[in-house]
């Protein structure tokens, strides 16, 4: 297995294999909340790491790709990151009762506000839209590993947080579950919320602003990280 396979399986692992399962419940009885979160982010911070160092030469190194992607499969790649980023990065700067650390927020009476009322879970759909779009401009064998490894991740750890929180306090996560949904706009859709502009406008205009300064240092980026 090469470098960024391992790194993948690995990443992968810790967020499904430990994370979104039983063993996560050990790991915390034997360590402790706090040394566990910390631990956990040590590790997933060191994989996304190897990661992002490894994936250049990887996807440099496939012959043939995969798939050929469509001519318009730019467009949809450059929408769905830029969606991707809004509700990624406009998550990240609102943390709410689905982000780790600040699981007490359930129990607000306004916890589903700003991004929180288009889906409960901006950061991971962010990272989900992130990957499908790329896989619509990238064929090579290992940017489909990549991309379709990370946006399934992210998809089902949505479910995975929802389940873990209402174990936590059914009563309060079902106050907040009716005023929400994973599914972005669901809820808001289906009249149990509304978008409120005012809640959302300045993490919005942080979010654009990150999607343009990657989107203009992407290719030189990745290009020093090729191998000489």
């Amino acid at each position: 297995m090469g470098g960024f396979a391992a790194a993948l399986a690995g990443f992968v692992l810790l967020h499904i294999g430990l994370s979104a399962t039983g063993a996560r419940a050990l790991v915390v009885q034997r360590l402790g909340e706090g040394p566990y979160r910390g631990l956990f982010a040590l590790a997933s911070a060191g994989l996304l790491a190897a990661l992002i160092f490894t994936y250049p030469a990887a996807q440099a190194s496939d012959a043939p790709p995969l798939y050929t992607p469509p001519a318009w499969g730019a467009h949809v790649t450059h929408a769905l990151t830029l969606f991707g980023f809004l509700l990624g990065v406009t998550g990240l700067l609102t943390p709410g009762p689905t982000t780790a650390g600040f699981e007490g927020a359930l129990a607000k009476a306004d916890a589903a506000r700003g991004v929180l009322r288009i889906t409960r879970h901006p950061f991971l759909w962010g990272v989900a839209l992130w990957a499908a779009g790329h896989l619509f401009s990238n064929g090579e064998r290992h940017a489909v590993m990549l991309f379709a490894a990370l946006g399934l991740m992210a998809l089902f750890g949505t479910r995975s947080i929802d389940r873990k929180s209402a174990a936590r306090n059914r009563e309060q996560w079902e106050t907040f579950n009716a005023a929400t949904s994973n599914v972005p706009f669901a809820a808001i859709v289906q009249g149990r919320n509304r978008l409120v502009f005012a809640e959302l406008w300045a993490r919005m205009f942080a979010a654009l602003a990150a999607y343009v300064a990657v989107a203009y240092f992407h290719a030189g980026l990745f290009r020093s990280l090729l191998p000489s």
